[in-house]
């Protein structure tokens, strides 16, 4: 009797296990800017949200490096072709690939190491809308970037609705991190993002401020100008 209740209890417990693990996450995308944002998801396609509005994207789990961010300046013809002035998406209202630089990213990768989403706001390549990434009923980091990037934005980073990301303006070995010693550092156009977003990624191996880890199977909230 003793084995069988055992026998139970060991597959109750790979039952929960296994759900956990294939327990994917929905992003509830929300905007309240009192501008237009045309929100994009890579997986997930994309969506013109007005003020107020919401978008619910659903991500499978095992989900690799995905992302988020908001669109601006767009022009879309009846067919969801046009362009955008930030985070262009290949002229496409329904985004399959990565956005242009600039845009604010939120960024995961789901059900990785011991079961745990890895997430993170960036502004590696930009910073076009202020962002908020949280988890939804776990108690993980929430993450912020809101500061007056695009006021102060240096000179030379300057661009149509949006701070540029120094490595497209200058594409140098120093700001894109494509040292051949696999290193890099923060430079002085870093040190501007990450003062004004201390929680998010300012330059590619600027890891241990800025990458954060939820339990496999968390929901999340991604708000612009929160």
């Amino acid at each position: 009797m003793a084995s069988i209740k055992n026998l139970l209890i060991s597959i109750t417990t790979l039952a929960i296990y296994c759900f956990t693990f294939t327990q994917g996450a929905n992003f509830d995308v929300v905007n309240q800017c009192t501008y237009t944002v045309w929100a994009a998801a890579s997986p997930g396609g994309g969506k013109q949200l007005e003020n107020g509005q919401s978008w619910q994207v659903t991500v499978a789990p095992g989900t690799p490096m995905s992302r988020i961010w908001g669109r601006t300046g767009c022009n879309f013809d009846a067919n969801g072709r046009g362009r955008c002035d930030t985070g262009d998406c290949n002229g496409m209202l329904e985004c399959q690939g990565w956005g242009s630089p600039p845009n604010t990213l939120a960024e995961f990768a789901l059900n990785q190491d011991s079961n745990n989403d890895f997430v993170d706001i960036s502004v590696i390549d930009g910073f076009n809308i202020p962002m908020e990434f949280s988890p939804v009923g776990a108690s993980c980091k929430t993450m912020r970037c809101v500061g007056d990037l695009n006021g102060q934005c240096p000179e030379q980073l300057r661009t149509k609705g949006g701070c540029n990301n120094p490595c497209t303006v200058f594409k140098t070995v120093e700001y894109c991190c494509t040292s051949e010693r696999g290193s890099c550092g923060p430079t002085e156009y870093s040190k501007f993002f990450k003062d004004r977003c201390p929680d998010a990624y300012s330059y590619p191996q600027d890891d241990q401020t800025s990458l954060f880890t939820c339990p496999g199977g968390t929901n999340y909230k991604v708000v612009f100008c929160p």
